[in-house]
Formats: C-alpha cells, sequence, structure tokens
C-alpha cells in the first residue's frame, strides 16, 4: 500500500510508516504547500494512493464527488505526532488494509474505527 500523508501531518509520519512496511510519501515532497486538498486527492487517485489525513475535508470530497478511489485513512484525535499515536495508526491501517486497497473511506479515534464503502451514497 502506498500512502500519501497530508500537509496537516507531520513529515515525521514518513518514516513511521516505512519502518510499518509501507510505501510513505509526506506531500510536502510531491507538491506545493498551499495545494487545494482536492489536488492532493487526485494526485493520490492518479497514483493509486492512500491519503492520510486528520482533515475531515477528503471524506467529503469523496462523498460530493461520488469517487470510487482514492481510499482516505482519517485519524481523529487532539495530538497527531507519531509518538503519541504511531501504534494506533499502524494497528489500525494494518487491520483496515484490505478496505483500503480496495477503495475505502476510513475513519478512527483512540477506541474505534469506521469504514465506509465508495462511492458514498
Amino acid at each position: 500500500m502506498k500512502i500519501l500523508i497530508d500537509m496537516n501531518l507531520s513529515p515525521l509520519w514518513v518514516s513511521v510508516l516505512q519502518k510499518a512496511g509501507w510505501y510513505a510519501a509526506h506531500w510536502s515532497e510531491i507538491g506545493a504547500m498551499k495545494s487545494p486538498d482536492t489536488v492532493i486527492m487526485a494526485y493520490a487517485k492518479e497514483h493509486s494512493y492512500c491519503v492520510f489525513t486528520h482533515d475531515l475535508d477528503f471524506s467529503a470530497i469523496l462523498a460530493t464527488t461520488k469517487a470510487e478511489t482514492p481510499s482516505v485513512f482519517q485519524f481523529r484525535t487532539q495530538d497527531v505526532m507519531p509518538d503519541a499515536i504511531g501504534h494506533l495508526v499502524i494497528n489500525n491501517m494494518r487491520k483496515f488494509q484490505p478496505e483500503l486497497e480496495a477503495g475505502a473511506p476510513v475513519t478512527v479515534n483512540e477506541t474505534k474505527g469506521k469504514v465506509r464503502v465508495l462511492p458514498i451514497r
């Protein structure tokens, strides 16, 4: 699985996710820092990435466009640094990897996760 890390998350996530066995890139390595979310989504779709974000907008984009890809992994918590939630992110990405590879938005917090099937209707 290839993971594209949104600008609202630290570039430190790249090494954390790569150590867990995935290819990961931070948006700052690829595009302009002020790129709109729609540009990031288009890039992720074109290059078969799953978007890792803390931003609610990505799931909204999937819903309004009725897109079938890319997958979005969204972690909802106050502290989004790898040293605070790295183990939770990795565990949940592994748990939901089949759904993320198939095309799904996954929303996770410290206690539960929710998967939706794409396109969102």
